[in-house]
Protein backbone atom coordinates (compact mmCIF):
# COMPACT_ATOMS: atom_id res chain seq x y z
CA UNK A 1 0.00 0.00 0.00
CA UNK A 2 1.10 3.73 -1.24
CA UNK A 3 1.01 6.63 1.48
CA UNK A 4 -2.06 8.48 1.75
CA UNK A 5 -1.99 11.77 -0.78
CA UNK A 6 -3.12 14.63 0.55
CA UNK A 7 -3.08 18.35 -0.74
CA UNK A 8 -2.02 21.86 0.61
CA UNK A 9 -3.56 24.97 -0.92
CA UNK A 10 -2.22 28.48 -0.65
CA UNK A 11 -5.72 30.21 -2.21
CA UNK A 12 -3.24 31.16 -4.83
CA UNK A 13 -4.03 34.60 -6.40
CA UNK A 14 -2.94 34.08 -9.64
CA UNK A 15 -2.23 37.46 -11.94
CA UNK A 16 -5.56 39.24 -13.26
CA UNK A 17 -7.46 37.21 -10.54
CA UNK A 18 -9.60 38.62 -7.76
CA UNK A 19 -9.43 37.17 -4.35
CA UNK A 20 -12.87 36.22 -4.66
CA UNK A 21 -11.93 34.05 -7.77
CA UNK A 22 -9.15 32.30 -5.79
CA UNK A 23 -11.98 31.24 -3.41
CA UNK A 24 -13.71 29.98 -6.09
CA UNK A 25 -11.00 27.59 -7.43
CA UNK A 26 -10.11 26.56 -3.99
CA UNK A 27 -13.54 25.35 -3.91
CA UNK A 28 -13.26 23.29 -6.95
CA UNK A 29 -10.07 22.21 -6.07
CA UNK A 30 -11.21 20.49 -2.65
CA UNK A 31 -13.77 18.90 -4.59
CA UNK A 32 -11.81 17.86 -7.07
CA UNK A 33 -9.51 16.64 -4.28
CA UNK A 34 -12.74 14.57 -2.62
CA UNK A 35 -13.76 13.30 -5.80
CA UNK A 36 -9.91 12.17 -6.76
CA UNK A 37 -9.83 10.34 -2.83
CA UNK A 38 -7.19 12.85 -1.50
CA UNK A 39 -7.27 12.16 2.38
CA UNK A 40 -7.40 15.53 3.65
CA UNK A 41 -6.84 19.90 2.21
CA UNK A 42 -4.78 22.14 4.33
CA UNK A 43 -4.77 25.98 4.30
CA UNK A 44 -1.63 28.12 5.36
CA UNK A 45 -1.66 31.10 7.69
CA UNK A 46 -0.03 34.08 5.45
CA UNK A 47 -0.35 37.46 6.34
CA UNK A 48 0.74 40.85 3.81
CA UNK A 49 1.42 38.51 0.83
CA UNK A 50 -0.70 39.52 -2.39
CA UNK A 51 -0.63 36.59 -3.84
CA UNK A 52 -1.88 34.08 -1.02
CA UNK A 53 -5.43 34.49 -0.01
CA UNK A 54 -5.55 32.04 3.15
CA UNK A 55 -4.63 34.80 6.13
CA UNK A 56 -7.75 33.83 7.73
CA UNK A 57 -7.68 29.55 7.75
CA UNK A 58 -10.88 28.99 10.01
CA UNK A 59 -13.19 31.53 7.79
CA UNK A 60 -11.73 28.97 4.51
CA UNK A 61 -11.90 25.90 6.00
CA UNK A 62 -15.97 26.65 7.01
CA UNK A 63 -16.65 27.83 3.71
CA UNK A 64 -15.14 24.77 1.59
CA UNK A 65 -16.22 22.60 4.02
CA UNK A 66 -19.81 23.88 3.42
CA UNK A 67 -19.29 22.61 -0.53
CA UNK A 68 -17.78 19.71 -0.02
CA UNK A 69 -18.99 15.98 1.77
CA UNK A 70 -16.50 13.78 3.31
CA UNK A 71 -13.01 15.17 2.69
CA UNK A 72 -10.55 16.46 5.99
CA UNK A 73 -10.38 20.04 6.10
CA UNK A 74 -8.10 21.62 8.21
CA UNK A 75 -5.01 24.37 8.71
CA UNK A 76 -1.71 23.70 7.39
CA UNK A 77 -1.44 25.75 9.65
CA UNK A 78 -2.47 28.27 12.33
CA UNK A 79 0.52 29.98 13.09
CA UNK A 80 -0.29 29.85 17.38
CA UNK A 81 1.65 32.53 18.19
CA UNK A 82 -0.65 34.84 16.33
CA UNK A 83 -3.34 34.30 18.32
CA UNK A 84 -4.75 33.16 21.73
CA UNK A 85 -5.00 29.33 22.63
CA UNK A 86 -8.65 29.95 23.54
CA UNK A 87 -9.62 31.77 19.81
CA UNK A 88 -8.17 29.03 18.14
CA UNK A 89 -10.21 26.24 20.28
CA UNK A 90 -13.08 28.41 19.67
CA UNK A 91 -13.14 28.76 15.90
CA UNK A 92 -11.69 25.29 15.50
CA UNK A 93 -14.05 24.11 17.92
CA UNK A 94 -16.92 25.69 15.97
CA UNK A 95 -15.87 23.63 12.43
CA UNK A 96 -15.82 20.06 14.27
CA UNK A 97 -19.31 21.01 15.93
CA UNK A 98 -20.20 22.03 12.21
CA UNK A 99 -18.17 19.05 10.64
CA UNK A 100 -17.74 16.12 12.49
CA UNK A 101 -14.85 14.20 12.15
CA UNK A 102 -13.53 16.18 8.99
CA UNK A 103 -11.27 19.15 10.76
CA UNK A 104 -7.69 19.32 11.56
CA UNK A 105 -5.34 21.48 13.28
CA UNK A 106 -2.21 22.34 12.06
CA UNK A 107 0.28 24.16 14.21
CA UNK A 108 3.13 26.49 13.33
CA UNK A 109 5.66 28.49 15.56
CA UNK A 110 6.45 30.93 12.71
CA UNK A 111 4.72 34.58 12.62
CA UNK A 112 4.32 33.37 8.72
CA UNK A 113 4.79 36.97 7.87
CA UNK A 114 6.97 40.18 8.22
CA UNK A 115 8.17 42.28 11.24
CA UNK A 116 5.89 45.36 10.14
CA UNK A 117 2.59 42.95 9.93
CA UNK A 118 3.61 41.21 13.16
CA UNK A 119 3.35 44.47 15.11
CA UNK A 120 -0.17 45.13 13.18
CA UNK A 121 -1.17 41.59 14.30
CA UNK A 122 -0.08 43.11 17.96
CA UNK A 123 2.28 40.56 18.50
CA UNK A 124 5.99 39.96 18.95
CA UNK A 125 8.76 38.21 18.29
CA UNK A 126 9.08 37.00 21.89
CA UNK A 127 5.42 35.22 21.58
CA UNK A 128 7.05 32.07 19.92
CA UNK A 129 8.49 31.56 22.81
CA UNK A 130 5.39 30.32 24.41
CA UNK A 131 5.08 28.14 21.66
CA UNK A 132 5.42 25.26 23.49
CA UNK A 133 2.77 26.29 26.50
CA UNK A 134 0.68 27.32 24.37
CA UNK A 135 -0.10 24.34 22.51
CA UNK A 136 -0.84 22.52 25.79
CA UNK A 137 -3.25 24.77 26.86
CA UNK A 138 -4.85 24.66 23.49
CA UNK A 139 -4.78 20.98 23.69
CA UNK A 140 -6.29 21.20 27.09
CA UNK A 141 -9.32 23.40 25.60
CA UNK A 142 -10.25 20.68 23.21
CA UNK A 143 -10.13 17.76 24.98
CA UNK A 144 -12.33 19.60 27.93
CA UNK A 145 -8.84 19.41 30.12
CA UNK A 146 -8.48 23.51 31.26
CA UNK A 147 -5.27 24.20 32.10
CA UNK A 148 -6.56 27.43 33.55
CA UNK A 149 -9.59 27.10 36.26
CA UNK A 150 -12.79 29.00 35.35
CA UNK A 151 -11.74 28.81 31.64
CA UNK A 152 -13.74 26.56 28.91
CA UNK A 153 -13.98 26.57 24.97
CA UNK A 154 -17.17 26.61 23.96
CA UNK A 155 -17.86 25.77 21.37
CA UNK A 156 -14.55 23.34 21.45
CA UNK A 157 -14.08 21.34 24.70
CA UNK A 158 -14.37 17.86 24.09
CA UNK A 159 -14.06 18.05 20.44
CA UNK A 160 -10.89 16.23 20.45
CA UNK A 161 -9.60 17.78 17.45
CA UNK A 162 -6.71 16.47 16.23
CA UNK A 163 -3.13 18.36 16.07
CA UNK A 164 -0.59 18.24 14.23
CA UNK A 165 2.74 20.31 14.87
CA UNK A 166 4.24 21.67 12.01
CA UNK A 167 8.04 22.77 11.30
CA UNK A 168 11.21 22.52 9.46
CA UNK A 169 13.44 22.08 12.41
CA UNK A 170 14.41 19.72 15.55
CA UNK A 171 12.69 21.85 17.72
CA UNK A 172 9.67 21.05 15.99
CA UNK A 173 9.97 17.48 16.04
CA UNK A 174 11.34 17.06 19.59
CA UNK A 175 7.80 19.93 20.17
CA UNK A 176 5.96 16.67 18.72
CA UNK A 177 7.34 13.73 19.72
CA UNK A 178 7.29 14.75 23.73
CA UNK A 179 3.75 15.66 23.01
CA UNK A 180 2.56 12.71 21.29
CA UNK A 181 1.47 14.45 18.06
CA UNK A 182 1.25 13.68 14.35
CA UNK A 183 4.44 15.76 13.05
CA UNK A 184 4.43 17.98 9.23
CA UNK A 185 7.67 18.58 7.83
CA UNK A 186 7.43 21.82 5.39
CA UNK A 187 9.80 20.61 3.00
CA UNK A 188 8.13 21.85 0.29
CA UNK A 189 10.01 25.25 0.97
CA UNK A 190 12.14 24.16 4.05
CA UNK A 191 13.84 21.23 2.77
CA UNK A 192 17.47 21.05 4.82
CA UNK A 193 16.34 19.46 7.90
CA UNK A 194 14.17 16.97 6.98
CA UNK A 195 15.50 13.63 6.87
CA UNK A 196 17.61 14.63 10.96
CA UNK A 197 14.40 16.12 12.05
CA UNK A 198 11.82 13.08 11.22
CA UNK A 199 14.29 10.68 12.71
CA UNK A 200 14.31 12.87 16.07
CA UNK A 201 10.98 12.67 16.17
CA UNK A 202 10.33 8.93 15.84
CA UNK A 203 13.27 7.90 17.91
CA UNK A 204 11.73 10.56 20.54
CA UNK A 205 8.21 9.96 20.30
CA UNK A 206 5.99 9.25 23.72
CA UNK A 207 2.62 7.98 22.87
CA UNK A 208 -0.01 9.90 24.23
CA UNK A 209 -4.26 9.90 23.84
CA UNK A 210 -4.31 11.30 20.32
CA UNK A 211 -1.35 8.88 18.73
CA UNK A 212 -0.35 5.78 19.85
CA UNK A 213 2.38 6.06 17.05
CA UNK A 214 4.31 8.35 15.56
CA UNK A 215 2.78 9.59 12.40
CA UNK A 216 4.34 11.72 10.02
CA UNK A 217 3.20 14.09 7.46
CA UNK A 218 6.42 15.12 4.32
CA UNK A 219 5.35 17.53 2.12
CA UNK A 220 6.81 17.76 -1.51
CA UNK A 221 5.72 19.90 -4.57
CA UNK A 222 4.55 17.92 -7.74
CA UNK A 223 4.50 19.51 -11.01
CA UNK A 224 2.43 16.21 -13.31
CA UNK A 225 1.60 16.45 -17.37
CA UNK A 226 1.32 13.58 -19.48
CA UNK A 227 3.95 15.21 -21.73
CA UNK A 228 7.21 15.68 -20.55
CA UNK A 229 7.95 18.76 -22.69
CA UNK A 230 4.60 20.73 -20.78
CA UNK A 231 5.75 19.49 -17.50
CA UNK A 232 9.30 21.50 -17.88
CA UNK A 233 7.22 24.30 -19.14
CA UNK A 234 5.39 24.43 -16.49
CA UNK A 235 8.22 23.87 -14.47
CA UNK A 236 9.78 27.04 -15.64
CA UNK A 237 6.84 29.05 -15.11
CA UNK A 238 6.32 27.72 -11.56
CA UNK A 239 10.25 28.63 -10.80
CA UNK A 240 10.27 32.36 -12.31
CA UNK A 241 7.01 33.16 -10.43
CA UNK A 242 8.17 32.06 -7.46
CA UNK A 243 11.21 34.49 -7.58
CA UNK A 244 9.58 36.93 -9.04
CA UNK A 245 7.54 37.13 -6.33
CA UNK A 246 10.08 36.90 -3.36
CA UNK A 247 12.81 38.84 -5.46
CA UNK A 248 10.47 41.63 -6.88
CA UNK A 249 7.54 41.50 -4.27
CA UNK A 250 5.18 43.69 -6.12
CA UNK A 251 7.66 44.84 -8.93
CA UNK A 252 7.09 43.63 -12.34
CA UNK A 253 10.33 42.77 -14.31
CA UNK A 254 10.60 42.34 -18.34
CA UNK A 255 11.34 38.65 -19.44
CA UNK A 256 14.85 39.36 -20.08
CA UNK A 257 15.29 41.10 -16.76
CA UNK A 258 13.65 38.26 -15.20
CA UNK A 259 16.88 36.26 -17.03
CA UNK A 260 18.98 38.13 -15.11
CA UNK A 261 17.43 37.74 -12.00
CA UNK A 262 17.10 33.89 -12.42
CA UNK A 263 20.67 33.82 -12.70
CA UNK A 264 21.72 35.36 -9.31
CA UNK A 265 22.92 34.02 -5.68
CA UNK A 266 19.47 35.33 -4.57
CA UNK A 267 17.70 33.07 -6.82
CA UNK A 268 19.58 30.38 -6.54
CA UNK A 269 18.39 30.20 -3.13
CA UNK A 270 14.74 31.03 -3.61
CA UNK A 271 15.12 27.23 -6.04
CA UNK A 272 17.02 25.47 -3.60
CA UNK A 273 13.99 25.50 -1.56
CA UNK A 274 11.93 24.08 -4.50
CA UNK A 275 14.66 20.96 -3.95
CA UNK A 276 12.02 18.25 -3.34
CA UNK A 277 9.99 18.59 -6.73
CA UNK A 278 8.50 15.74 -8.63
CA UNK A 279 8.51 17.11 -12.04
CA UNK A 280 7.06 14.72 -15.36
CA UNK A 281 4.69 12.14 -16.60
CA UNK A 282 2.85 9.81 -13.90
CA UNK A 283 5.11 7.31 -13.69
CA UNK A 284 8.29 9.63 -13.52
CA UNK A 285 6.62 11.59 -10.34
CA UNK A 286 4.83 8.22 -9.11
CA UNK A 287 8.93 6.82 -9.15
CA UNK A 288 9.66 10.26 -7.33
CA UNK A 289 7.41 10.35 -4.61
CA UNK A 290 7.66 6.47 -3.74
CA UNK A 291 11.40 7.53 -3.34
CA UNK A 292 10.48 10.61 -1.74
CA UNK A 293 8.45 8.36 0.74
CA UNK A 294 11.25 6.17 1.76
CA UNK A 295 13.82 9.10 1.85
CA UNK A 296 11.47 11.05 4.02
CA UNK A 297 10.31 7.82 6.11
CA UNK A 298 6.63 9.15 5.76
CA UNK A 299 3.16 8.33 6.72
CA UNK A 300 1.63 10.56 4.58
CA UNK A 301 2.46 12.80 1.40
CA UNK A 302 1.50 16.86 1.37
CA UNK A 303 1.06 17.33 -2.02
CA UNK A 304 1.63 20.71 -3.04
CA UNK A 305 0.64 21.66 -6.39
CA UNK A 306 2.92 24.04 -7.70
CA UNK A 307 1.74 24.81 -11.43
CA UNK A 308 0.78 28.82 -12.11
CA UNK A 309 -2.51 27.71 -13.72
CA UNK A 310 -5.47 26.40 -11.93
CA UNK A 311 -5.88 24.05 -15.27
CA UNK A 312 -2.71 22.17 -14.91
CA UNK A 313 -2.97 21.76 -10.81
CA UNK A 314 -6.21 20.23 -11.32
CA UNK A 315 -5.44 17.89 -14.65
CA UNK A 316 -2.21 17.23 -12.35
CA UNK A 317 -3.75 15.83 -9.27
CA UNK A 318 -6.11 13.64 -11.51
CA UNK A 319 -3.25 11.82 -13.18
CA UNK A 320 -1.35 11.71 -9.61
CA UNK A 321 -4.40 10.40 -8.18
CA UNK A 322 -4.99 7.49 -11.02
CA UNK A 323 -1.52 6.70 -11.05
CA UNK A 324 -1.30 6.65 -7.16
CA UNK A 325 -3.74 3.94 -6.74
CA UNK A 326 -3.24 1.48 -9.76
Amino acid sequence: MRQPLSVIDFATVRKNQSVGESFADSVTLAREAERLGYTRVWYAEHHNMATIASSAPAVLISHIASKTDSIRLGAGGVMLPNHSPLTIAEQFGTLAELYPGRIDLGLGRAPGTDPRTLQALRRTPQSAENFPQDVKELQGYLTGNSRIPGVSAMPGANTNVPLTILGSSLFGAQLAASYGLTYGFASHFAPDALVDAVNTYRAQFQPSEQLAEPYVIAAVNVIISEDPEDAARQLEATQRARVRMMVGRGREFTEDEMDMVMASPAAQQILHMLKYTAVGTPETVVDYLEGFARHADADELMISPVATRQEDVLKGMELLANAWHK
